[in-house]
């Protein structure tokens, strides 16, 4: 009967499934309001929101598990890094969402590794400053660079005449975007149309 009791609380701590809980849903808050409050509100894209997501859950539940056996400080950092350098390779991610990936991670990392020592307020407000900084770093004007975008431009005389301004105003018309600068990526003499990168400000 003892035995089987030790089993049941084995199984079934629920000391430790509340803690866990707690954890991560301070977790997933605090991300959520990164991914969905401040990425996909300032960028408007959601082709990166499922991949930020699990990987903040995946880092998380991984580290929470983990810490149930003795580490050393070298070793968290170091599933950081491996963490931090793992990408998709059928396409390269730019630099600011290659960011906003090491935010989340970092996210799931802090909230799960924090012991007992560490108080909820302090984990709170380590939470709350993160989040605060990459919402001031993002909204506010003289943080924020261009964003890029690559697009085919089907008229080669503008492109040939060298005329800058010109080509400015006709993308900036096309787009709707106030387009700030252009470069020219690669040019397609077959069908006429060039692949070109515009730089605009949001």
């Amino acid at each position: 009967m003892t035995e089987a009791l030790d089993l049941h609380s084995q199984l079934f701590d629920m000391q430790g499934i509340i803690r866990l809980l707690l954890r991560m849903g301070i977790d997933l808050v605090f991300t959520c309001i990164v991914v969905l409050g401040v990425y996909a509100r300032k960028h408007g894209k959601n082709e990166y929101l499922f991949t930020y997501v699990m990987f903040n859950i995946i880092t998380f539940t991984l580290c929470f598990l983990l810490r149930q056996t003795p580490i050393e400080l070298g070793f968290a950092l170091g599933l950081f890094a491996v963490f931090g350098i793992l990408r998709y390779r059928t396409e390269p991610i730019r630099i600011h969402e290659l960011t906003y990936l090491f935010v989340v991670i970092g996210l799931g990392i802090l909230n799960a590794v924090v012991n007992e020592t560490v108080s909820l307020g302090e984990v709170l407000v380590v939470n709350g400053v993160i989040v605060a900084s990459v919402s001031f770093l993002e909204f506010m004007p003289w943080f924020s660079g261009y964003s890029q975008m690559r697009v085919t431009y089907d008229d080669m005389d503008r492109i040939r005449s060298a005329d800058t301004q010109a080509l400015l105003d006709d993308l900036r018309e096309r787009t709707g975007l106030d387009i700030q600068k252009v470069s020219v990526n690669d040019i397609d003499l077959l069908r006429e149309t060039a692949r070109i990168t515009v730089y605009y400000q949001q």
